[in-house]
């Protein structure tokens, strides 16, 4: 089709209308964005010839996006998560802050409150016969100094692929814990090797997935908040290597400096040393902050998540 019209007096307009741009009321930035998302969404609709029919499917996908819950799913395996750490750390290298251990998302599934100790915390409750993996780093300013008194947040899925308070049958605050570092800046965590997972089968992300032709699934990694004050706030997860998804996960999420190995200690000296049996896995994940006085970036941004007042 050859018709244009967004360039009419009448869908000038009608945008203006749309955005409250006419108004004095309002909120003047809400105004601006959703001037430019509807003349956008428009300006597609004319350059692809978005037919009534596709239009009203997508109206009625969004429906069953929210009614799923899975708007927040969807955003990582669109790549807009991602995207959001390509501007921060871009912002970053623009204010001197670039360095220090990368970010990668966080992703919709943490939860405020978990349980804070000293350098040390099991994180498994015992219910799940799996692999034990003890998790060990230290974390470091620029220069390698050890940073004492940092909380180190650690949160991970368990043996099906499922979390902990969005999954009911698990335990309160379950493979959910905080700790703080020693005078060395070290930090101790144990628990069982999480797995992977994938998109709800029958929802409305994979439903998309399957018509863009990709597979929703994320590989087994370990999410961490890591804060201290005087130091930029840092998001990131780690991916263990040899996972079939490592450098193919939906979310986007994978970096290279962020995948480590899983090291399978049968050694029982070592074992002994942590009290453990073996065989066990151990993982080493060695964490570098980089220093600000900017108090905007020493804490996380805000967003919606669980019990966070």
């Amino acid at each position: 089709m050859t018709v244009k019209t967004m360039d009419t007096q009448q869908v000038v307009e009608l945008l203006e209308k749309v955005a409250g741009l006419n108004q004095t009321g309002g909120n003047d930035r809400v105004k601006t964005i959703i001037h430019r998302l509807m003349h956008d969404i428009f300006q597609m609709v004319e350059d692809l010839d978005v037919t009534p029919e596709e239009f009203w499917s997508a109206v009625y996908y969004i429906n069953e996006l929210g009614k799923n819950g899975e708007a927040a799913l969807l955003a990582p395996g669109l790549g807009m998560d991602k995207y959001l750490d390509i501007r921060m750390d871009a912002e970053d290298e623009q204010a001197g802050l670039a360095g220090g251990t990368p970010r990668t998302i966080e992703g919709p599934l943490y939860v405020a409150g978990a349980p804070v100790s000293d350098g040390f915390a099991r994180m498994d409750d015992g219910t799940q016969e799996g692999d034990t993996m003890l998790i060990t780093g230290v974390v470091t300013d620029q220069d390698g100094k050890p940073l004492p008194n940092t909380l180190v947040e650690i949160w991970h899925a368990d043996l099906k692929g499922a979390y902990s308070y969005f999954d009911q049958s698990q335990s309160e605050y379950n493979l959910r814990r905080g700790i703080k570092t020693d005078a060395e800046g070290r930090y101790t965590a144990q628990s069982i090797i999480p797995s992977g997972y994938g998109c709800p089968p029958e929802g409305s992300t994979q439903a998309l997935l399957n018509l863009l032709g990709r597979h929703g699934n994320r590989p087994a990694h370990i999410h961490y908040f890591v804060s201290k004050p005087g130091y930029k706030h840092l998001t990131t997860q780690i991916n263990l290597a040899g996972d079939k998804y490592t450098f193919d996960d939906f979310a986007f999420a994978t970096r290279e400096e962020l995948v480590v190995d899983a090291v399978r200690v049968k050694d029982a000296a070592r074992a002994e040393q942590y009290g453990l049996n073996t065989p066990f896995t151990r993982v080493e994940f060695n964490i570098q902050l980089v220093s600000t006085d900017k108090a905007d970036r020493q804490s996380r941004h805000e967003r919606q998540r669980a019990l966070e007042s």
